[in-house]
C-alpha cells in the first residue's frame, strides 16, 4: 500500500512539490521560479506553459530526493495562488492569453463601473467579496473584451476559463485527451461569480459581468478525485484542490471555529474559521470558503488579505539590489537597533484589507540622512507586521473576541525577527510549526484523506507541533507609538492613482 502522498504547491514566485509521509513530514521537495511579466505599470502576468511546464520538473524533482517512484504515492494534492486568471483552447490546451495574475490592477475601471452607485460592496451579500481587482471575474471579463476572437470561442465551449488549479489539474488529468475541467469551492469563492451559499456559479452575477456559463469549470469539493493523472505521476490519484491561503489553514490543522493562521509569502494572509455559516464582515474583511471535504458540512473563514509581504523583499533584491538573496534580508535589518523613524508601506497594487484602496502606491516616509540601507530593509520587514496587525483588528471588531494567540506559516517565517515585531506589535505570542511548508501541507492532507490515507480530523491534529513561540517583549506605550506612526505612514500613501 501506498505509504505517501505529493502535493503540488503552485504559487505566485513558484512552484514546488513535496512528498509527505504520514506524519505530515517532508521527505523530498523540488522548487522552480516562473517569470514575473510586467507589460505596463499595474499590470502583473505569468506564461501558463511555463508555469505548466515547471510544475512538471519539481514533481520529477521531488520524486527523485525522496528515493520513490510514483507507485509510492496514495494520491496527489494540489494547492495554488488563487484569483490568477487563465483562458486556453479546449483542444490544443494553448493559453490564449499569459494568465492575469491576482496582484494585477487592470480592471480597475471595470469595477468602478460596475460598482455605481452602490459602492463596492453591491455584490457582497452573494458573493462575500468587494468589487476588487483582486478577484478573478473581472479579470475574465477583461479577457474576453480585449483578446480578439475570445468571447466567440467562449460562447461555443472552445476556451476554457479557470484559475490556475483548473488549467493545472487539466493538464494533470490528459490535456486534451480527457483532462477534466474542475475547480473546487475555495478557488471558485474567490471569483466573484459563485454564490457564497449555493456553492454554485450564480446568474446573476455571470449575467452582470457578461461571462458565458459554458466556459466555467465544474465546482467540486476540496477533497475528492477528480481523475487519474497522466505523465510523470502516470496513475496517482488527484484527488485534492485548495486555494493557497485555505490550504495553509488546513496545514496548521484549524478546524475549530476561532482558529486561526497567518500565512507571510507573496502576501500575506489572515483567515479565522468561522465554521459552518458565512460571516459578514462590517470591517474590510473577505468573507470566504475555507474547505469542504467530500461530502461534509463546508466550512466557511473571515480573511484579511494583504498584496505585498515577501514580495517587498524581492523588490529590495531585483529593483534595488540592496540585497544579492532574500534570506539576506534578516541580517541587513539586524544592522541597526530600531527603524530610525523609516516607514515603508508597499502598496504597489494598492491596499488590500481593511482598507481596499486602490488609489494607493507604495511610499517610504521618514527618511533623513541618518537613514541607511538597514533601516529600508527593517521597515520592509516592519510593514508586514504592521499590516497584519490592522487585519487582526478587523477580524476582532468583526468577531467580538480577541486573538490569544497567532499561528504562523510561510516562506518569511524563516526569518526570526521579523516573528519576535510581529508578537510585539501584537502584544500576542506568535507561533511557529515544526512544518513550514503548511501551504503544501494542507494539499496533501485534502487528497490524503479523499482517498482514505488518513482517517480523520483528528488524525491530522496530531500531527501538528510547535518548532518556535516568540513572546511579546515591547512595551505597551512603545508598540503604539510605533502603530500610531505607520498610520500616519499608510495616510501619505493614498490618492496617488
Amino acid at each position: 500500500m501506498p505509504q505517501h502522498v505529493a502535493a503540488i504547491d503552485q504559487g505566485t514566485t513558484s512552484t514546488r512539490c513535496i512528498i509527505f509521509d504520514r506524519r505530515g513530514q517532508a521527505l523530498g521537495q523540488a522548487q522552480a521560479e516562473h517569470k514575473q511579466l510586467y507589460p505596463r505599470a499595474g499590470w502583473v502576468e505569468h506564461d501558463p506553459e511555463e508555469i505548466w511546464q515547471r510544475t512538471q520538473q519539481v514533481i520529477a524533482g521531488a520524486l527523485a530526493a525522496a528515493c520513490l517512484q510514483r507507485g509510492d504515492l496514495a494520491a496527489v494534492g494540489l494547492a495554488n495562488q488563487r484569483e490568477t486568471t487563465v483562458v486556453w483552447d479546449r483542444h490544443s490546451g494553448k493559453p490564449l492569453h499569459n494568465a492575469i495574475v491576482w496582484q494585477d490592477t487592470r480592471t480597475d475601471r471595470l469595477c468602478a463601473d460596475l460598482a455605481g452607485a452602490a459602492g463596492p460592496d453591491r455584490y457582497r451579500g452573494r458573493t462575500g467579496l468587494p468589487l476588487a481587482t483582486y478577484f478573478a471575474g473581472p479579470k475574465l471579463r477583461w479577457l474576453l473584451d480585449n483578446v480578439a476572437g475570445l468571447r466567440a470561442a467562449a460562447e461555443s465551449g472552445e476556451a476554457l476559463f479557470g484559475t490556475v488549479d483548473s488549467y493545472l489539474v487539466w493538464w494533470l488529468t490528459g490535456g486534451p485527451r480527457g483532462g477534466r475541467h474542475v475547480t473546487d469551492v475555495t478557488n471558485a469563492s474567490r471569483t466573484l461569480l459563485m454564490n457564497l451559499r449555493t456553492l454554485a456559479w450564480d446568474g446573476q452575477m455571470l449575467s452582470d459581468l457578461a461571462i458565458p456559463r459554458q466556459m466555467l469549470p465544474e465546482i467540486r469539493s476540496s477533497a475528492e478525485v477528480y481523475g487519474t493523472a497522466t505523465g510523470p505521476l502516470e496513475g496517482v490519484p488527484v484527488a485534492g484542490i485548495l486555494g493557497d491561503q485555505q490550504a495553509a489553514l488546513v496545514g496548521q490543522t484549524c478546524f475549530k471555529p476561532g482558529e486561526a493562521k497567518n500565512t507571510y509569502g507573496t502576501g500575506c494572509f489572515l483567515l479565522l474559521n468561522t465554521g459552518s455559516e458565512p460571516a459578514n464582515s462590517r470591517h474590510g474583511l473577505l468573507t470566504t470558503v475555507a474547505y469542504r471535504f467530500g461530502d461534509s458540512q463546508v466550512v466557511y473563514a473571515l480573511e484579511g488579505s494583504i498584496a505585498v509581504s515577501g514580495a517587498l523583499v524581492q523588490w529590495l533584491r531585483d529593483n534595488l539590489g540592496l540585497i544579492a538573496r532574500s534570506a539576506d534580508v534578516e541580517a541587513l535589518a539586524d544592522s541597526v537597533s530600531d527603524n530610525g523613524g523609516v516607514y515603508f508601506v508597499p502598496a504597489f497594487s494598492g491596499l488590500f484589507a481593511p482598507r481596499w484602496r486602490p488609489d494607493a502606491r507604495g511610499v517610504i516616509v521618514g527618511l533623513t540622512r541618518y537613514a541607511n540601507r538597514g533601516h529600508i530593509a527593517r521597515a520592509a520587514l516592519e510593514a508586514a507586521a504592521y499590516q497584519t496587525r490592522e487585519v487582526v483588528e478587523a477580524m476582532e471588531a468583526d468577531c467580538g473576541v480577541r486573538l490569544s494567540s497567532l499561528r504562523v506559516d510561510g516562506g518569511m517565517t524563516v526569518n526570526a525577527s521579523l516573528l519576535q515585531f510581529q508578537a510585539d506589535i501584537l502584544g500576542v505570542p506568535v507561533l511557529k510549526p515544526t512544518v513550514a511548508e503548511t501551504t503544501a501541507l494542507g494539499a496533501a492532507y485534502a487528497a490524503g484523506l479523499a482517498v482514505g490515507f488518513w482517517s480523520g480530523l483528528d488524525e491530522l491534529r496530531e500531527n501538528w507541533a510547535v518548532a518556535g513561540v516568540w513572546q511579546p517583549k515591547m512595551a505597551e506605550r512603545e508598540r503604539e507609538r510605533l502603530y500610531g506612526d505607520w498610520q500616519r505612514a499608510v495616510e501619505r500613501s493614498l490618492g496617488w492613482a
